[in-house]
């Protein structure tokens, strides 16, 4: 990646791209950028009428914190209107994986606007791989809509307060603000502000620790951002709010109604055609089976895959053709996931393990196979491989709890919901 340092970035703001591309360069940090508002929403808040609000992004907005808080907000200044939720926000993923379920998560629930947060989980992203992630969603939603309007919002981990303090957004929210700016999208820097209220010693990131290790009482009035540096406590939570709260309040005062331009893309290889696809009984060798949506697992991510399959035998396999320029499998990592062989056009890499350092339990995740490839016809196949992959990083902090049970570390399972395609599954 080409990285432009702060001292020479505002001398390349004017540059919008090289050789058809754009040119990243950090971005200065507000605490709101207006832009074009939110003329559509607002309008729609203030006439009444049911209003569909979506929470797109990670774990910070998946939390009963600043999405809840807003969203009361937004209820309780519009009392006339009807403020739906829609909780697309799923921990530990970015925008790479936002793109493929944008569909789904988000514009199937037809919003009339939509809160997006990554700027943390798409934190060491390369921003071309961003910008190809939020051009494409954006392309999708006024392709559908035009009249869907975006506002971004970048949230705080301990590392950040390097850029804030000279003036710039971090990398990932800088690639956002460059894509924001193009389309005239506005944003709320939270991150700033939480950098801003530390500064004038009003709130500490993260406690110290005692000689014990016992974390250190903050004093009266000084904020407790959180516990990790990463994900803030209630306090942190309505620091957020408050200024997302004003954000919307500065916007009703310029924004007026009007559809938005779908203007050449940002990026020319965006990911506009990203799309999750169901797997189908053909695509499977016979030992896979599509669980009952009350099954224990199947049950408790049912609102992000409507459908999970499962194989959990050695060399049950997954097949497909396909022409396009990406594909991944959306897939469960857990305590007895295995490990796949995975083959593109003749070519094989693995094992790859679907289980890691956090698999005390199951979570959502992706199988990264291939992007970039050549628009043309490819095959692929993903193949349990016998061997279980190592789980010491994990049964050997659990085993020293009460109640381990090894029999939940054991198995070659690997579930899946669907395979993310940029492309159309060749029959």
């Amino acid at each position: 990646m080409y990285r432009v340092t702060p001292a020479i970035a505002m001398a390349m703001m004017g540059a919008a791209s090289v050789f058809g591309q754009p040119l990243y360069a950090p971005q200065p940090a507000r605490l709101v950028q207006a832009r074009n508002g939110l003329g559509n929403a607002l309008t729609k808040l203030r006439q009444g009428g049911e209003v569909r609000v979506a929470y797109f992004g990670g774990s910070i907005t998946a939390a009963a914190g600043w999405r809840v808080k807003t969203l009361q907000w937004l209820q309780s200044k519009y009392p006339q209107a009807k403020v739906v939720e829609i909780n697309a926000a799923i921990g530990g993923t970015g925008s790479d994986l936002g793109v493929y379920r944008f569909q789904q998560d988000v514009l199937a629930h037809q919003p009339d606007l939509v809160f997006v947060e990554f700027s943390v989980n798409d934190g060491g992203a390369p921003p071309e791989r961003i910008w190809r992630a939020f051009d494409g969603f954006l392309r999708q939603a006024w392709r559908q809509d035009p009249s869907i309007d975006f506002c971004f919002i970048y949230t705080f981990r301990v590392g950040y307060e390097t850029d804030l303090r000279q003036g710039f957004c971090p990398p990932a929210a800088s690639a956002d603000e460059m894509i924001a700016e193009y389309y005239g999208l506005p944003s709320v820097n939270v991150a700033l502000k939480t950098v801003q209220l530390a500064e004038a010693g009003r709130l500490v990131y993260v406690p110290g620790r005692d000689a014990q290790g016992q974390p250190l009482p903050v004093p009266a009035g000084i904020i407790k951002f959180s516990d990790d540096g990463v994900h803030p406590l209630d306090e942190a939570h309505r620091v957020y709010a408050d200024l997302i709260a004003e954000a919307l309040e500065q916007m009703a005062t310029v924004a007026a109604p009007a559809p938005h331009d779908l203007k050449p893309p940002f990026i020319a290889d965006n990911w506009e055609g990203a799309k999750l696809v169901p797997l189908q009984p053909a695509m499977l060798s016979p030992g896979w089976r599509k669980l009952d949506a009350t099954d224990g697992v199947a049950r408790a991510f049912a609102d992000r895959m409507p459908e999970m399959w499962q194989a959990d035998r050695p060399g049950e396999r997954l097949h497909v053709r396909f022409r396009g320029t990406a594909i991944q499998l959306y897939d469960i990592l857990g305590p007895d996931g295995a490990q796949v062989m995975v083959t593109l056009d003749g070519k094989t890499t693995g094992p790859v393990p679907r289980f890691d350092s956090f698999c005390s339990y199951h979570r959502l995740a992706t199988l990264p196979i291939a992007d970039g490839l050549a628009d043309t016809v490819h095959e692929l196949t993903v193949e349990v491989h016998p061997e279980q992959p190592d789980r010491r990083s994990v049964t050997d902090v659990e085993r020293t709890k009460p109640g381990f049970d090894p029999a939940k570390y054991d198995g070659t399972v690997l579930r899946v919901g669907s395979l993310m395609l940029i492309g159309d599954v060749v029959e």
